[in-house]
């Protein structure tokens, strides 16, 4: 029997929109390599789901699920993004705990168990992905699945304080028990996930059958995702891309760049970088007329009411700093709210002096990666970096600010604008060596090769 990989997410890949460095890119070569499928949600809703559909994607079988659009409602915006996302990200104050979302997100796992059953072979590897599909692998084990099953998780593993205000927090984790590995993204997320299972006893996860299991028995490991560097830098230095970053250097006069790229999430740390620039440039005048700051920061989620506040907190903020730095011939910043291609960000992160990457929480934060990677080698910008984003573990050469501290950034930013050649080229080599360390085909290789050798429970 041929070993094949099962890969199951929210969503797959769609045709022609394979992101280089993301999550396709990585398992895209992986699933041509070993064969198998790639599993998700369709994007299409049905009253009664049928069967699932079966399409090719760039050579690679991809299965679609469609979903009841009132469970995928409670299972997605409400359990997912309104529970999960923001206590995972250490805002349980933010959180909507509602039953009727954790019902729709146990329906949603176990119609995605029941679509998978009839696809498995005995020797095949299930790979399942993120916080929408954490009991899964207990339901399919509930069905009978001997398989080696592994989870990772793309976002922080929140504190145990932060964890036990979700009501179904005992019976969530609980489920962890049934993957033959869970990967996490970084060291303190796994002695998070560690402290919380020490003075728990037993837990059965909810609706299974089976016997009480210990949470310490959960088989955890570091595996730091990454982006495809040879990718962005190739990217960079397209033509086009070189084209557009001299059309885009004039209509900042030359001015140093800094420049954030993000969704428009309230982990991302909008607000308190808006503080930190503005802290600059009434603490540092020198900058004035002498830097333009760029914040492209595409809405995501935005039937979300936290993000609709977001989005008008930032626009108040941007606002003031206008109001009171702008002059005729100088616009301190710009705050742009859609999304551009990759070339065009791997040409805006060449461009820029100052990479500002300062989210409040992150599994890892790609940005990072993607900054560093677009770099001219012979004159390399400055990444300054959150120590609360999972990048922070592998990369100690970015200059690590305490996002909530706006006086901290501010010098961060002033360190990195007044940075020496030398000390720019050196620091970038290490983060280069450490992304080239950490590249996204690597953390794939690296974690089916320990789900491989995962000793069985």
């Amino acid at each position: 029997m041929t070993e094949r990989l099962v890969v199951v997410s929210n969503r797959t890949p769609k045709p022609g929109k394979v992101a280089a460095g993301g999550l396709a890119a990585a398992l895209d070569g992986v699933l041509k390599q070993l064969g198998g499928i790639w599993v998700g949600w369709s994007g299409d809703f049905t009253e009664q789901p049928g069967e699932p559909r079966h399409l090719d994607v760039g050579g690679n079988e991809i299965v679609h699920i469609d979903l009841n659009k009132a469970d995928h409602a409670a299972y997605y915006a409400g359990y997912s993004n309104s529970v999960l996302w923001p206590t995972f990200h250490m805002r349980p104050e933010l959180a909507r705990f509602n039953t009727d979302f954790y019902e729709g997100y146990i329906r949603v796992n176990e119609q995605f168990a029941d679509a998978l059953l009839p696809l498995l072979k005995p020797d095949d590897l299930i790979w399942v992905h993120d916080y929408h599909l954490i009991p899964l692998g207990q339901l399919l084990r509930d069905r009978g699945v001997k398989n080696r099953i592994g989870f990772f998780l793309h976002i922080p593993f929140p504190t145990p304080e932060a964890l036990s205000a979700i009501p179904s927090h005992r019976h969530l984790i609980g489920s962890l028990n049934a993957y033959d590995l869970v990967g996490l993204q970084a060291k303190r997320d796994v002695a998070a996930l560690e402290d919380f299972a020490s003075p728990v006893e037993f837990v059965r996860p909810r609706r299974s059958s089976g016997p009480l299991v210990p949470v310490t028995g959960v088989n955890a490991s570091v595996f730091p995702i990454g982006s495809d560097p040879e990718a962005f830098a190739r990217m960079a230095e397209l033509p086009a891309t070189r084209k557009a970053m001299a059309t885009f250097n004039k209509s900042i006069a030359d001015r140093q760049l800094i420049l954030g790229v993000d969704r428009l999430d309230y982990t991302k740390g909008l607000p308190q970088r808006i503080e930190a620039y503005e802290r600059l440039l009434a603490d540092y005048p020198e900058y004035r007329r002498k830097v333009s700051f760029l914040q492209v920061a595409p809405a995501s989620r935005d039937t979300i009411q936290q993000y609709q506040e977001i989005t008008g907190n930032l626009d108040y903020q941007c606002g003031r700093v206008m109001g009171r730095f702008a002059e005729i011939d100088w616009q301190p910043l710009n705050y742009v709210k859609r999304a551009y291609g990759q070339s065009t960000l791997a040409g805006l992160y060449r461009t820029a002096r100052v990479g500002l990457v300062t989210p409040l929480r992150d599994g890892m934060n790609l940005v990072a990666h993607e900054f560093v990677a677009s770099q001219d080698p012979e004159n390399p910008g400055v990444l300054v970096l959150s120590i609360f984003a999972g990048a922070a573990e592998i990369m100690p050469d970015a200059l690590l600010v305490n996002p909530y501290d706006a006086d901290e950034t501010a010098h961060a930013i002033d360190l990195a604008l007044k940075m020496p050649l030398d000390e720019r080229k050196e620091r970038w080599a290490k983060l280069r060596a450490d992304i080239e360390r950490h590249n996204i085909h690597a953390w794939a290789d690296d974690f089916l090769r320990v789900l491989r050798e995962a000793p069985r429970p």
